[in-house]
């Protein structure tokens, strides 16, 4: 397994992780298989999407705000309960194909790490499975 380490800037952004999870896959050497992108903490998330336009990521983040706002009363202590909340309707982890030694995305697609509780120094793991 490899770490990614990821320093994110606000409290809400994504991070396009697609070159480094690439550069992953190539180390490993598998061909064909699986990629697992994992991130360990609760109030971030990893999606794929959109990652040729940066305004689809901003269209994003700004309903994910309007769903769930920062600020709003909530009964955990820290402050971040919108945070936990949109890494829970976004997920921990995106299961990725691989495909001639490469991630096999869509043509727009890109994989992004999901900040709501930025900034901070993040992780994602990737786990490259196959042959």
């Amino acid at each position: 397994m490899e770490t990614i380490s990821i320093k994110t800037k606000a409290r809400n952004e994504f991070v396009d992780l697609t070159r480094e999870i690439n550069q992953v896959v190539k180390k490993s050497g598998v061909q064909e298989g699986f990629c697992l992108v994992y991130v360990p903490h609760t109030t971030a998330g990893v999606t794929i999407n959109e990652g040729a336009d940066p305004d689809v990521v901003k269209d994003i983040l700004k309903h994910l705000e309007e769903m769930v706002p920062a600020g709003k009363r909530f009964l955990h202590a820290e402050g971040n309960s919108d945070a936990h909340i949109k890494s829970s309707l976004v997920g921990a982890s995106q299961l990725i194909p691989i495909a001639g030694g490469k991630l096999a995305l869509g043509t727009w697609q890109a994989v992004f790490f999901c900040e709501f509780d930025g900034p901070r120094t993040r992780q994602a793991w990737v786990q490259v499975l196959g042959r």
